[in-house]
């Protein structure tokens, strides 16, 4: 056998098969390309699902992390570190907000949000003991933990995983008449994705998001944005909702904040909000530390130069473009995105999503799909216009064939 038969049959046999990843073994990366072990080069469009915004191996983020690697890594929240003030300072200051809550996985950070809703809808908003709510758009994908696949609408998800945790309504995305509807004295908070990434780079109709904004302060709810995947530089703006105008109660982040070097999660809010919390009442071993507080320092610095935002608006006016030409001839039936984020939905007869990103990989060209006939493009921050290019001829390549 090959060494990408070999890894693969080994993991195979010895890990869980929660995942169907496309067969191709990563050995090295550096920018937007990654080397298999047999040497083959892959252009990556996926970019970690927005984790790797800045690239792989980022020399910035890389040397961040061993400067700290050298010095303490790990101390957990029982004693402060060097970095952690620094940390919180400035991440609140990108939010424009006044309080962090750092976690490690997305799914921590949602959890988090979810927590903070609550214990502000009893101590401060008046909601009665175990009774409060709060809505969540259909479609949605905020993690995968037992509490938050109580409120996702794909058979994938959850399936099998019950019972399910109470305290959530599901309204249709994009729908501002069901979600003023469905909100009552109860409900404490409206957890939204700006931009739906799993559900296929989802993006909500004009007016919608201010709409959610005003309905929420109108009733004294809560407005968190999930702004995991959206967040962050991806779209052209430090955050998706900035292409509305609106600023949230809260931010969800992780992913790139992390860099693509360690997890790094957190929830971002004023101090009324993250003030209902005392020490003991909530907490995380790792969240925070050294190492993850040096990281994200350096993106933090990183996306205040605007660079990064403004390559993804420019290239991302580029990739759109491109991207709609493919439109209208049978082989692409919607485009949908915004910066370097994109949603393609491939016509039925040319093949499942799946299908489309295996022929793509054979092209040396990495993405992956979503609900069938879904393939997402959305490549590091740091490609260039004319590796961006080659992709895209690629992707002609295969939908011609």
């Amino acid at each position: 056998m090959s060494a990408t038969e070999t890894a693969i049959a080994s993991a195979d046999a010895h890990s869980a098969h929660n995942y169907h990843p496309l067969p191709v073994v990563v050995a090295s990366a550096e920018g937007a390309w990654m080397t298999d072990v047999e040497g083959r080069r892959y252009l990556d469009l996926l970019a970690g699902y927005s984790a790797l915004n800045f690239g792989h191996g980022n020399r910035r983020l890389i040397d961040a992390a061993r400067a700290q690697l050298e010095r303490v890594t790990l101390t957990s929240r029982a004693f402060h570190h060097d970095r952690f003030a620094d940390f919180c300072t400035e991440l609140a200051a990108l939010c424009s907000m006044e309080m962090v809550l750092p976690m490690n996985t997305g799914a921590e950070a949602v959890e988090t949000a979810v927590k903070t809703a609550r214990k502000w809808g009893y101590r401060v908003k008046g909601v009665p003991d175990g009774m409060a709510k709060i809505i969540v758009a259909s479609d949605n994908f905020h993690g995968r933990t037992t509490t938050i696949i109580s409120f996702s609408t794909d058979p994938e998800a959850r399936a099998d995983y019950g019972p399910y945790t109470p305290g959530f309504e599901i309204v249709p995305y994009g729908d501002l008449t069901a979600l003023r509807e469905a909100m009552t004295e109860n409900t404490v908070a409206v957890l939204i994705e700006p931009i739906q990434g799993e559900a296929g780079v989802l993006v909500p109709p004009a007016g919608y998001l201010p709409g959610v904004r005003e309905l929420t302060r109108e009733r004294n709810v809560l407005f968190i944005a999930d702004e995991i995947q959206s967040g962050l530089g991806r779209t052209g703006k430090t955050f998706a909702l900035e292409h509305e105008g609106v600023v949230p109660d809260m931010y969800v982040l992780g992913k790139a904040l992390g860099g693509g070097v360690v997890p790094v999660s957190a929830v971002v809010s004023s101090a009324d909000i993250l003030g209902v919390f005392k020490p003991g009442e909530h907490g995380s071993t790792f969240g925070g530390n050294p190492l993850a507080c040096a990281v994200a320092l350096e993106v933090i610095a990183m996306l205040r130069t605007g660079e990064y935002q403004e390559r993804a608006a420019e290239l991302g006016d580029h990739l759109h473009r491109e991207l709609g030409l493919l439109t209208g001839g049978g082989a692409v039936e919607t485009v949908r995105g915004r910066g370097l984020w994109a949603g393609v939905d491939i016509a039925p007869a040319l093949g499942t999503g799946r299908e489309i990103s295996e022929r793509l990989m054979e092209e040396r060209v990495l993405v992956k799909d979503t609900h069938g006939s879904t393939i997402r493009i959305a490549p590091p921050l740091v490609i260039s216009k004319e590796d961006l290019d080659w992709g895209l001829d690629r992707l002609r390549t295969v939908l011609s064939a």
